[in-house]
Formats: C-alpha cells, sequence, structure tokens
C-alpha cells in the first residue's frame, strides 16, 4: 500500500462496525492498576528482523477474495473489513496482537496501548530475531488521543473498537468511526481476558483462532499455518511433562506491588490469552476456592496478611518481566524471605516464588512462557518447542 496513495488508502478504510455502539462506556482503569517503574521504564532491544536472507511472496488466503484483489475478514464485534490491498503500517492493541504481527515476519506496530508491557525480550530466545520498539508509541498517555491515530496513520487498527470505548473516559461511539472512516479500519477482538461486562455478548477468540484473522488481513496464512503446526507438536509434547493431576501444586497469580511488594492485585486463573502457559501446564489455582476476589471483578488489593491466610504453595507474581530471573531475586524475593510475614509463607519458604509471565501473549512469547514455566514448575530440562524453526517461520522459509 502505498503512503503517498491517498484515495486508494481511504477506500481501504471501509469496515462494519456492529454492536459497538450498544455498549456504554465505563470508565475503567486503563491498564493494570500496580504497574512497576521497571514496567514503565523497559527499554527497546534491537531491529525486528531475522537473520535470514529468505523472502518469500505473501500468501494469498482469506476469508472472501475479489477479482479485483480486494478481500474483505471478518472477525466480533466489527463484521466484515474490506481491504482493497495489503496493509503495510499497523497499530496494535497490545503485545498479544503485537506478537502474532511479528509472526507473520511484519515490521512491528507503530503503537500499542502500553509499550512497556509489550516484553521484547522474550524474543532472546528466538536465534536471530529482535525487536525494535525505540519508536513505538503508547497509544495511552494518561487517556488516550485521538489526534494520536492521525499522526500514526497506520493502514489498519488491530484492536477491539469496544476497547476504546471502555476503558477510560474520552472516546465515544462517533471518534470510533471517525477514526474507521477517515484514517483506516479498526480491526481486532479483546482476547488477552475473558473478564469485561462489555465483552459478555459477542464472542472471544483463542489466540490461534485471532492469530489465523490476522494472517488473513495480512495475507500471511502460510506462516500462521505453519506455526499452527509447531503448536501442535509443542502441546504434545507437553503432555509429557505435565505431571498427574493430583501431583501439581496449586498457585496463587498476584500482581506486585513494586519492588518491596505489601500488596498484591489477585487474579483467578481464566480463559484469554493472557492465562493460556498456564492452562496449558495444568496450573492449579490456589484462589479459585478462596474468599479472595479477581481483581479484575473488583478492582481491590489483598495484604499479606490475606495471602498468609490462603498461603498457596506456589507464588506466580506478574509486574517483573523487565526483570530478569536474577534482578528478580535480588528484589522481589529477597525482601519477600526478609519481611517478617511474607517469610512465613510456604511458597516463600521452599523458594517456588516465580515471575507470572505478562498479560499478553500471541505465538512466539507462549511458547517462550510456557517453556520458563515448566522448567521453574516441573523442572523440565528438555526444550519443548525448535526455537530454530520458529526463526525460519518468522522468516518465511514455511
Amino acid at each position: 500500500m502505498s503512503e503517498d496513495g491517498n484515495s486508494s488508502r481511504n477506500s481501504t478504510r471501509r469496515s462494519i462496525l456492529k454492536g459497538a455502539g450498544a455498549i456504554a462506556a465505563g470508565g475503567l482503569l486503563a491498564g493494570c492498576t500496580g504497574q512497576s517503574g521497571a514496567e514503565q521504564t523497559e527499554t527497546a532491544t534491537t531491529t525486528a528482523q531475522v537473520d535470514s536472507e529468505t523472502t518469500t511472496a505473501p500468501d494469498t488466503a482469506t476469508e472472501s477474495a475479489e477479482e479485483d484483489g480486494s478481500y474483505s475478514v471478518s472477525i466480533a464485534p466489527v463484521g466484515a473489513v474490506e481491504f482493497d490491498s495489503v496493509p503495510e503500517s499497523w497499530v496494535a492493541n497490545n503485545g498479544s496482537w503485537a506478537d502474532m504481527g511479528i509472526a507473520l515476519g511484519l515490521e512491528p506496530p507503530k503503537g500499542v496501548w502500553l509499550t512497556s508491557r509489550y516484553h521484547t525480550q522474550y524474543y532472546d530466545d528466538i536465534p536471530g530475531l529482535s525487536v525494535d520498539k525505540s519508536d513505538m508509541v503508547s497509544l495511552y498517555q494518561d487517556g488516550v488521543s485521538k489526534e494520536l491515530f492521525y499522526e500514526l496513520d497506520a493502514d489498519v487498527h488491530v484492536m477491539d473498537p469496544n476497547f476504546l470505548l471502555n476503558r477510560f473516559k474520552g472516546w465515544e461511539q462517533a471518534d470510533v468511526g471517525e477514526v474507521d472512516e477517515n484514517i483506516a479500519p479498526i480491526f481486532g477482538n479483546c482476547i488477552y481476558a475473558q473478564h469485561y461486562p462489555w465483552h459478555e455478548d459477542y464472542r472471544y477468540y483463542t489466540l490461534y483462532e485471532g492469530f489465523e484473522k490476522l494472517a488473513q488481513v495480512f495475507q500471511r496464512t502460510g506462516r500462521y499455518e505453519a506455526f499452527t503446526a509447531l503448536h501442535e507438536e509443542f502441546q504434545s509434547n507437553l503432555q509429557s511433562v505435565v505431571p498427574a493431576e493430583g501431583d501439581r501444586p496449586e498457585a496463587a497469580v498476584l500482581w506486585g506491588v513494586g519492588d518491596e511488594p505489601e500488596t498484591f492485585y489477585p487474579y483467578i486463573i481464566g480463559g484469554g490469552t493472557g492465562f493460556k502457559h498456564l492452562r496449558d501446564l495444568g496450573v492449579k489455582d490456589a484462589l479459585a476456592d478462596s474468599d479472595v476476589k479477581d481483581f479484575h471483578g473488583s478492582r481491590a488489593a489483598i495484604d499479606m496478611e490475606t495471602l498468609l491466610e490462603v498461603d498457596p504453595e506456589v507464588l506466580m507474581l506478574r509486574g517483573y518481566e523487565a526483570k530478569s530471573r536474577e534482578e528478580f531475586e535480588s528484589t522481589v524475593i529477597d525482601f519477600l524471605k526478609n519481611d517478617d510475614t511474607a517469610s512465613a509463607l510456604t511458597a516463600v519458604k521452599n523458594d517456588d516464588v516465580y515471575r507470572a509471565g505478562g498479560l499478553y501473549q500471541g505465538p512466539i512469547t507462549n511458547f517462550v512462557l510456557t517453556q520458563r514455566t515448566a522448567e521453574e514448575l516441573y523442572g523440565v530440562e528438555a526444550q519443548l518447542y525448535d526455537p530454530e524453526r520458529v526463526a525460519d517461520i518468522v522468516a518465511g522459509d514455511i
């Protein structure tokens, strides 16, 4: 898509928005409360590329295509979105969609909701793959500016329009329609968690269902199919390392506040891409049968004394993905071991405190986080997926 072909781009920027206007804006908090300073100031790595000279023609499968080369792809809640040509630049709601784009061999998105929560350091586990987000923009900056969308001037906005309408005060249906009509289509679904009341009357997508939709938009379904095959092998390998149900530890997933956490935001392990690695590993939820309410619904924190009442076998802490394991141990774990109350926790006494993984997962980050968690929880030593094969697929060697 040419950057100076305004007439062509405007004709591309058409979509059918279904259902978005029927849901009232809720004024919820943008992002997750309790983001640590390290999460906010995480810096970028290097350029998005795979060290390979392999080049391939774009894949060509879509939901529906016309003889003139235009095509449409459908996703809830927006309906059918029409494209006259394949988008080049894009904006992603979060790291789930951003990672899908990297898996498809795309350039990184121009912007995501919060760049600090798109953890590009996960790509260090994939040979030759790195992502430069130094020029990437956070869409949320004490609110979301419609003018920022004009400045970014992307060819497609991969996000759920209801997320824009409901995650903070300031946007109306007319604003969503303006971006969709005047700049570029909005195409997406909020897939990372399944708790928002405004998402109750339309479908969720699994990670790979959403990935397939994005592959259709960018006409790179060959890479999607290659990742699907690799994921099936990965799932098969997991079956051999996940203990029998009675032997799996119960873990509490919490968002820790700062390097010396005394309050926590509790997460019940549920649906959505953000919990996929824990579900696939059969992790049992220590909070599910307790009186502790899920943060998504309650927006409330718990203190150390409440956590001690639950006393989970394992602590899985969110909010620390910008730290290495060593940095996590020398700050958060060191504090917990020296705190009078925290040191009495079974998980702390047994050295079973781990980083829980980020909120957002795509196909690559899911491989990395599931492998890491399997090693930590179950002592797995084998490599459960092929990082070289991941790099090959990203490069187009499918």
